[in-house]
């Protein structure tokens, strides 16, 4: 063998090695699935790292049916500029409440099947819900647990309340695309929806911005959009636009009309008598006793910012993350508590009800509380996450999963609202 054959064999074996090693690889990998807020549709979300088709197959027994999408080029911002092409497809034409099996990619590679559930339409049926936030690619305790159960049927969404990865960018995104592959147990089987948190800031948030699809990825890239499942309207939004300078200020005034409107949608009557919970999701919360953080302060930024604007609409919960552990409020409004009765605090309550679940694990571990404050009803360090059924219009359920305790439910709670509305605080 002469050298200069010698060289292109080994040129060509490092090139080989390159692609089985995984920088350059067609295979598709990091499927999620996401929410539209039609119940007929479904988007499929997938990475690969060289230029492919995109291209679903799909069905209720095999996958004999095609949907082809699109691929958008992401850079990450680190120094070394790792490009990855995100492919969406949104599948149409769903039946509500049937099963499917897909695989995603093209004939240069396919994922392997997977499977879910199409929503159920209307607003007369009971989702069951997983909720977190602050899981990490390290210490992601709780996956397991939440793997088996959205592989099972046991869930018809999971909502991740901020903080993804620690960090998304880590590592010139390699960290970003571990995690994605990790949460791809559960997020390939239920839609996954998002909420961002600061652990995404990074970049101007372009990892949160560009890895997933949310109903509004094509107006403002996944920061803010609300959405209905059965009789409840989730309504999400990025409390980082009160902490980060980049961007913030127009973003900031952008995200506060964009609420007012469609709280304002929402309570109309016709609105509101379908779907009469509302619910938000925003990452840091307004009230904690952690020994540190906004929440603890006497005049919170967020708190300052929007509290006053959900009391107005009638929001009848408030789920957030950011603290490192579970805790649960009485109903609280301007610090004041306001419960229902002594005997039944969550039957009419006359103010929302609050919930801290950042408690999934991640790499900072558990977080620290401080002395309990007047509106604290329950709090823990357990790691562990929410489940939430909505069993009808006046029933709500919620329970916390302790991870440390092998699914022990450590808290529960059953909120009754006969009314709904700025009316249910009178």
């Amino acid at each position: 063998m002469t050298e200069i054959t010698g060289l292109r064999v080994l040129v060509v074996c490092v090139c080989l090695a390159a692609r089985i090693n995984g920088q350059v690889k067609p295979q598709p990998e990091q499927v999620h699935l996401s929410a539209t807020g039609n119940v007929t549709e479904m988007i499929v979300t997938w990475s690969t790292f060289e230029d492919t088709p995109s291209m679903v197959q799909f069905g209720t027994t095999k996958p004999d049916q095609n949907a082809t999408g699109s691929s958008t080029k992401f850079v990450d911002g680190g120094v070394l500029k790792r490009a990855q092409l995100i492919h969406r497809v949104k599948l149409t034409g769903l039946t509500p409440g049937t099963k499917y099996v897909y695989r995603c990619g093209s004939d240069e590679g396919w994922s392997p099947l997977f499977f879910f559930s199409a929503l159920k339409d209307g607003t007369d049926w009971t989702p069951r819900l997983a909720l977190y936030g602050d899981m990490g690619n390290v210490n992601a305790q709780s996956l397991g647990r939440l793997q088996v159960a959205a592989q099972g049927g046991e869930y018809d969404a999971i909502l991740h309340v901020g903080d993804f990865a620690y960090d998304l960018d880590s590592d010139n995104g390699t960290v970003g695309d571990e995690f994605m592959r990790q949460i791809e147990s559960v997020a390939a089987y239920v839609p996954y929806m998002t909420v961002v948190g600061n652990h995404e800031y990074a970049y101007n948030f372009s990892h949160y911005k560009n890895r997933f699809t949310m109903p509004s990825y094509d107006s403002n890239q996944n920061l803010w959009y609300s959405w209905n499942i059965g009789p409840v309207h989730f309504v999400i939004f990025s409390t980082e636009v009160y902490f980060f300078t980049e961007d913030s200020k127009q973003t900031k005034v952008n995200q506060l009309k964009w609420l007012e409107e469609d709280l304002k949608e929402a309570n109309d009557l016709k609105n509101r008598t379908e779907r009469p919970w509302i619910i938000t999701l925003g990452h840091r919360p307004m009230y904690c006793s952690d020994i540190a953080g906004d929440c603890t302060k006497r005049v919170s930024i967020v708190r300052a910012a929007l509290e006053d604007l959900f009391y107005k609409y009638g929001v009848d919960m408030e789920i957030w993350a950011h603290e490192h552990n579970y805790e649960r409020l009485w109903p609280v409004y301007r610090e004041k508590v306001y419960n229902g009765s002594k005997d039944a605090p969550y039957t009419n309550p006359k103010a929302p009800v609050h919930i801290i679940t950042g408690s999934a694990g991640c790499r900072d571990r558990h977080g620290i509380f401080f002395l309990p404050k007047p509106w604290d009803a329950f709090r823990a360090i357990d790691y562990g996450f929410t489940l939430m059924q909505v069993i009808n219009k006046t029933h709500l359920a919620w329970q916390q999963i302790s991870d440390d305790k092998h699914g022990e439910v450590i808290d529960k709670v059953m909120l009754i609202k006969d009314k709904h509305g700025p009316e249910a605080w009178l």
